[in-house]
């Protein structure tokens, strides 16, 4: 019996030893980085977590192109502003693929638009970005859906009369509803039981995709489904939303085609039928659920976060929100119904919301691409397949391009003139071919919403409330804490 155990020790022993000399032999092939060992890679040093901090300190051992091994998978990670626009542009058809990942096989099925590949891929963006245009992204039209949102959240918080209330449900309620208008053609109410879980199951998948449980499912993926219960909850928001989903798909096709169309949903369906018997094609009814899927996620996320975050920023910083209102009032007044166009006559506003997306940062990793090819990433070769991982939060916190990269300060944004000015490492939406589909559209959003309610409120803390938490709450998207303010009517 003795024998056999010392045995089985020594064959366990035996293979793990081989898989750390294969490890070794691999990263051969790969930029350098910090020593793997077998079955978990670089996870333990990592807490099986991809945190920006760990990252940085990483970077400064090993130099802003490294490699993780997440098990036995390699991932070059890009640190810092230089590395991340060169890595990401200057061959940027050989890092244009997403990884095949078996969470993102459970997400999306290799379709839609976000971990969607190849031929695929670059049909359903071209379509998805043509759509928006007819739609009327960055257009008048589409600029008066924004201002009837914004409209609509200020009368709610005129109705708290002050009093304290937690924003997150209005501010959700209100940007979903601005790609709900883009997509399915309606807005939801917010007393709607299927908003309120669709919010809550866009939650639950964001918070799945960068915690403890997606690396075990990644590494063991029975033992996952069985046992987990953030990813039984994740796949049961999956779920969830494709039903929704094809819930409106159906009751599109049962109205029927109108004179003129009015959603995404309608100008895909006209691609399906306008496109059968092309055997190129990708236009399909998965691809159409898939796709709607993909810009509510990513849609109603990052701008709500983004809001979330530029409301407790201006109860943090009162004397900020005392500006953007002082340059408001004399430059539109109080009953001026905000533009986009109107930025331009408002350079400190303008900043402040920049410096908003800088400092709260809340997309610290961009979603991961892959290699297409063998490539070359800053005289560093790179295979075929690897996955790369840019550090957005290197980038808006480097101090090498911001003069105060710590500390909130909406001069990073202006001249000496009090102009504004871009910066060329202000990159929150990424970089590349795969850089943000709905840029324009967020950018309006937060300028049009942000403008509006600081028009109408002084914002403040509750009563007997001194100072908030403002330390971020780690996920796929940086939330703030849960906190309470009161919209009190200018």
């Amino acid at each position: 019996m003795l024998a056999v155990s010392v045995g089985l020790v020594f064959f366990v022993v035996s293979l793990l030893f081989m898989q750390f000399l294969k490890l070794q032999w691999m990263r051969r092939r790969f930029p350098p980085g910090p020593t793997p060992y077998p079955l978990f890679g670089n996870l333990l040093q990592m807490n099986f977590q991809i945190h920006h901090e760990i990252l940085r300190k990483m970077a400064k051992i090993h130099g802003n192109v490294f490699t993780l091994w997440l098990s036995n998978v390699p991932v070059v990670v890009l640190q810092g502003f230089q590395a991340v626009k060169e890595g990401l542009t200057v061959h940027a058809e050989d890092v244009a693929g997403r990884p095949t990942s078996k969470t993102f096989h459970l997400l999306t099925h290799g379709n839609g638009l976000i971990f969607s590949n190849g031929h695929l891929w670059k049909q359903q963006r071209r379509f998805g970005l043509a759509t928006m245009r007819k739609i009327g992204v960055g257009k008048k039209h589409q600029e008066y859906r924004l201002q009837q949102e914004a409209c609509h959240l200020v009368e709610y918080l005129r109705k708290t009369n002050g009093k304290p209330l937690d924003p997150t449900m209005p501010v959700t309620h209100a940007v979903a509803n601005v790609i709900s208008s883009v997509v399915f053609g309606h807005r939801f109410s917010i007393d709607d039981k299927n908003f309120h879980r669709l919010i809550e199951s866009t939650d639950t998948i964001t918070a799945f995709l960068n915690s403890v449980s997606f690396f075990v499912y990644e590494t063991f993926p029975s033992l996952a489904s069985h046992f987990l219960t953030l990813f039984k909850q994740t796949e049961s928001s999956i779920n969830f939303i494709n039903t929704l989903l094809a819930k409106e798909l159906e009751s599109h096709k049962e109205k029927g085609k109108s004179d003129e169309n009015q959603d995404l949903i309608d100008y895909y369906l006209d691609e399906i039928d306008r496109t059968k018997g092309d055997a190129d094609a990708t236009y399909d009814e998965e691809n159409l659920i898939q796709t709607v899927f993909d810009l509510f996620l990513a849609g109603t996320e990052t701008t709500a976060t983004t809001l979330r975050w530029a409301l407790l920023y201006m109860v943090v910083y009162p004397d900020v929100q005392e500006k953007v209102q002082k340059e408001l009032d004399a430059v539109l007044g109080r009953s001026h119904l905000i533009c986009y166009e109107d930025r331009k006559k408002l350079p400190y506003t303008n900043a402040v919301i920049h410096e908003i997306q800088r400092y709260s940062n809340i997309v610290l990793i961009a979603l991961p691409r892959q290699t297409v090819k063998d490539t070359e990433l800053l005289g560093f070769p790179v295979p075929k397949d690897t996955i790369i991982l840019s550090n957005i939060d290197s980038i808006l916190s480097d101090p090498e391009k911001w003069e105060t990269p710590d500390q909130f300060n909406p001069g990073h944004f202006l001249d000496e003139d009090g102009n504004f000015v871009n910066r060329e490492a202000f990159l929150p939406f990424s970089i590349g071919h795969r850089v943000c589909m709905g840029e324009l559209l967020a950018r309006m959003e937060l300028f049009l919403v942000f403008s509006t309610l600081l028009q109408a409120f002084r914002l403040t803390l509750p009563e007997g409330v001194k100072e908030v938490n403002t330390k971020l709450v780690f996920g796929t998207t940086m939330k703030p804490p849960p906190y309470q303010l009161c919209a009190i009517p200018r």
